[in-house]
């Protein structure tokens, strides 16, 4: 399965599913340096700004994402 192949599985998953399987890769980056773990957050940032860029997805204010990780958390 490529990444695509992955990124399009994950997109199909509710909010709560999406923040526990990040949960879960960021408890497995503990094994990585420091260094890996910092390129690996700069591919992600470019990988979000490429897919804004493109009109995939829409941006919103943190305040608005705060909130709903807040609703979708409790």
């Amino acid at each position: 399965m490529s990444l695509k192949e992955i990124e399009a599985e994950i997109k199909k998953l509710d909010l709560k599913e999406r923040a526990e399987l990040a949960k879960w890769i960021v408890e497995t980056l503990d094994e990585l340096s420091e260094a890996e773990v910092e390129a690996l957050w700069v591919e992600e940032a470019e990988l979000r700004l490429d897919e804004l860029e493109q009109g995939l997805v829409t941006d919103i204010p943190a305040e608005e994402a705060l909130r709903r990780a807040r609703v979708a958390i409790s």
